[in-house]
């Protein structure tokens, strides 16, 4: 289940939600190679790293799944949101050199086919970008959080989807080290506690972040993959004749 936009906003502008904003910046600094003039998107509700890490790309686009909701991004200046299918990217090949993912891969309906349009999507060079829940960690236990809702990984989980799909995982990172509370005495101490849990407990951090490199021999499959998706028109009209129809054929019917 997504987390609804709405709930994804009023979180992180929440203090908590500020705190776990920085927390996960600082994880993503850590394995963040600066690329200038590349083409970057986020994929799931990334507002507030690609307003941080964008500023050097030629275009930054922040997708947003449909069973989310989409919000007005940037500010000011032409739109870049779009309401999408994390399934079918409205891309073509090899046209973006870095997709980070947050509040994305968890709430897949199949991950490895995420993965696969993703691996569609990037440049030969590209490279994806995921935090996701960790399955070991506190706030995956806790519904308080956006990280409370959807499939949690472990590191080894994560590290064998992706190779599924064909990454390389390269560089891993962690944040979220401090409890999941909005205990204003524990949210005074959450550097502290944040910096403690990177050195001590890692294994349980709220968050796992990895960096991955596109692999360039996958397969091409014999078979163009079909769509999952079934579109139906939500405003159809249906005219009364039509009706009229419908119901002098049903009691003929059960004439016969």
């Amino acid at each position: 289940m997504h987390s609804d936009i709405v709930d994804l906003r009023s979180f992180y502008a929440s203090p908590l939600g500020k705190l776990a904003e920085r927390s996960i910046t600082m994880a993503l600094s850590s394995i963040w190679a600066s690329v200038p003039n590349e083409r970057l998107v986020g994929l799931g509700y990334t507002l507030p790293w690609l307003e941080r890490f964008g500023a050097d790309a030629e275009r930054v686009f922040a997708f947003m799944p449909a069973t989310q909701g989409a919000v007005v991004w940037p500010a000011t200046g032409p739109a870049a949101t779009a309401l999408v299918f994390d399934e079918e990217l409205p891309l073509v090949d090899s046209s973006i050199d870095r997709i980070l993912l947050v509040h994305s891969l968890e709430h897949a309906e199949n991950p490895r086919e995420t993965l696969n349009e993703i691996w569609r999507v990037l440049s030969p060079a590209g490279r994806v970008i995921v935090v996701v829940p960790n399955r070991r960690g506190v706030w995956a236990r806790f519904e308080n959080t956006p990280f409370g809702t959807g499939r949690p990984y472990s590191r080894a989980q994560l590290a064998e989807l992706l190779r599924e799909a064909n990454f390389t995982p390269a560089a891993w990172s962690d944040a979220l080290h401090f409890p999941p509370t909005d205990s204003r005495l524990l949210m005074r101490f959450h550097s502290v506690l944040e910096r403690a849990g990177r050195r001590l407990w890692p294994i349980f951090s709220g968050v796992v972040a990895v960096e991955a490199q596109k692999r360039l021999y996958q397969g091409i499959p014999a078979v163009q993959r079909a769509s999952r998706r079934v579109f139906v028109p939500v405003l159809a009209p249906q005219g009364a004749a039509g009706l009229r129809r419908t119901a002098r054929a049903e009691p003929e019917t059960q004439g016969r």
